[in-house]
């Protein structure tokens, strides 16, 4: 599940767009290869915490996206040597991704009509 925190930083009910924890995913790995617990780590970073994935959710997304061919992911070591799968976005991925920020471009826009209206 992807969360948004609020202000006093707890976790809300899960009001995220369909998908968008995909797309998530296919950006961070989009940037270098990491594993589970990194991708994790940028996302809630890069989102000054305001996005937190939870574990229940994050390996399941990445079982779904090696399925679809967008991700590959091997076995590997982390830098704290521990062993680790380390996934990489693919070729499709890439393609996938640019599919989503297209829709998710669109969304926001009609979103924004929405809420603009008078």
């Amino acid at each position: 599940m992807l969360r948004i925190l609020s202000m006093g930083r707890k976790p809300q009910k899960n009001d995220s767009l369909p998908g968008s924890l995909d797309m998530l995913i296919l950006r961070t790995l989009s940037r270098r290869a990491l594993h589970g617990y990194g991708i994790v780590q940028f996302i809630q970073q890069s989102s000054d915490h305001e996005l937190l994935v939870e574990e229940g959710s994050l390996y399941p997304a990445l079982q779904r996206l090696e399925l679809n061919g967008w991700i590959e992911g091997e076995w590997g070591v982390t830098p704290n040597n521990r062993r680790a799968r380390i996934y990489k976005i693919t070729a499709a991925g890439r393609k996938q991704l640019e599919v989503e920020r297209r829709k998710y471009a669109k969304l926001t826009l009609a979103i924004g009509r929405v809420m603009e209206a008078e």
